[in-house]
């Protein structure tokens, strides 16, 4: 099952000092968000390779979807 959100109930509420955004080569991108308390958040985007696939019967008009794979 996959979620369309992630809840991070520990940080409402919470004062912003400062927000800053990073490209990172490696990953994607991150954000940073420090607290007024001294805590800080970290998130990242991450491009994760993914393999796609489909099994089809070719012809005239629209080819017919057998089944799709993905990985």
């Amino acid at each position: 099952m996959t979620r369309d959100h992630l809840e991070c109930p520990e940080v409402a509420g919470k004062t912003i000092k400062s927000l800053k955004l990073y490209e990172d080569d490696a990953d994607g991108c991150e954000t940073l968000i420090e607290f007024t308390d001294g805590t800080s958040f970290s998130s990242s985007v991450c491009h994760q390779p993914t393999f796609k696939g489909t099994l089809f019967e070719s012809g005239a008009g629209t080819p017919k979807v057998i089944r799709n794979y993905e990985l």
